[in-house]
């Protein structure tokens, strides 16, 4: 008896499992056990950095309009002479702070030159000083970045302690002492924001590096003699980059916002170039008179802004390993 009973549970441990639906008939004259019907288990496929990205704005709808929101001040300032209704230079003094009309959307300046003519061609200067020096100064924090953690030692220290004086500066004032030093201009401006803001872009990539270098993957290409700029190009740049996606969506709001601030102090673009910024300097003192000249150029900006902050934290909550642990 007991002879049999373990034969027929060796029958059942040893037949293969059943497809999904059917019964499972032993050979012995058991009692047939049917196997019970499962859903399967939801597998989501592995997913590319930019499956990722482009899956967000299928789940958040503030994310969509802001990034809709962006495209348009893009196309619109990149096809500025398609779009602006006159030379942003034409001066006609009759029209000088002419009301928005029919004719003047937004009204004119105090030179009658129209608003949104200037607008749309100032917004090309902020959108290049938002963008450009962004990722100059990312790429020189990540190089620097990378170099400091994975190398360590004596190198990594005197990067931490160059990037320690950086960030202990404000980036706006830090930019007002380099335009004042080398003289206002785009130029200046350029420089000044591409060559500030890489501290902070180098010791967040340092401790992702701290953290990756100890990687098994790291160790066993380190083991086999793999030189080292190519483990950092091949295993750790490709890692870091969710973290340096979430970090350019939110670094170039703020280069927006340093260049208005520079120029509404003077110090940033210079006539005859305009941006949004020296627009609103240029146009305060006629507030009481006009104020669509002024508030213009400054809710551009607020808009523009404001949609790469809404940008900027749905990459984050989708990209950022720290909160996709939680």
């Amino acid at each position: 008896m007991f002879g049999k009973k373990k034969l027929a549970a060796a029958a059942v441990t040893t037949n293969p499992a059943p497809a999904e639906g059917t019964a499972w008939i032993p050979a012995d004259g058991l009692e047939p056990i049917h196997v019970e019907e499962s859903a399967e288990a939801e597998i989501a496929p592995n997913q590319t950095l930019w499956e990722q990205f482009w899956s967000i704005f299928k789940h958040n709808k503030v994310a969509l309009i802001s990034l809709i929101v962006i495209i348009l001040y893009i196309v619109v300032c990149v096809g500025a002479p398609l779009f602006a209704p006159y030379d942003p230079l034409a001066q006609d003094l009759s029209q000088g702070l002419a009301k928005p009309s029919t004719e003047h959307l937004l009204g004119c300046d105090k030179l009658g030159r129209d608003v949104l003519s200037r607008m749309i061609y100032g917004g090309r200067i902020s959108l290049m000083i938002g963008l450009f020096p962004t990722l100059v100064s990312m790429t020189l924090g990540t190089i620097l970045g990378i170099t400091a953690g994975f190398v360590g030692g004596k190198v990594d220290m005197i990067i931490m302690r160059i990037a320690d004086i950086c960030m202990a500066f404000p980036s706006l004032l830090l930019a007002m002492v380099v335009s004042y030093t080398i003289g206002p201009g785009f130029l200046t401006i350029f420089l000044a924001l591409s060559f500030v803001n890489w501290a902070g872009t180098a010791r967040v990539v340092r401790s992702e590096v701290l953290s990756l270098r100890e990687k098994e993957y790291v160790e066993a290409a380190t083991s086999i003699g793999v030189k080292r700029w190519k483990i950092m190009l091949r295993h750790i740049l490709p890692n870091c980059l969710p973290t340096l996606i979430v970090m350019l969506t939110n670094n170039i709001p703020g280069n927006i916002l340093t260049e208005s601030s520079l120029s509404f102090l003077g110090i940033g673009a210079q006539p005859p170039m305009t941006s949004w910024g020296l627009m609103v300097y240029q146009t305060k003192s006629y507030l009481d008179r006009n104020p669509t000249i002024t508030l213009a150029p400054g809710i551009a900006i607020l808009i523009l802004v404001v949609a790469f902050n809404f940008l900027g934290d749905a990459v984050r909550d989708k990209l950022d390993p720290r909160l996709q642990e939680q």
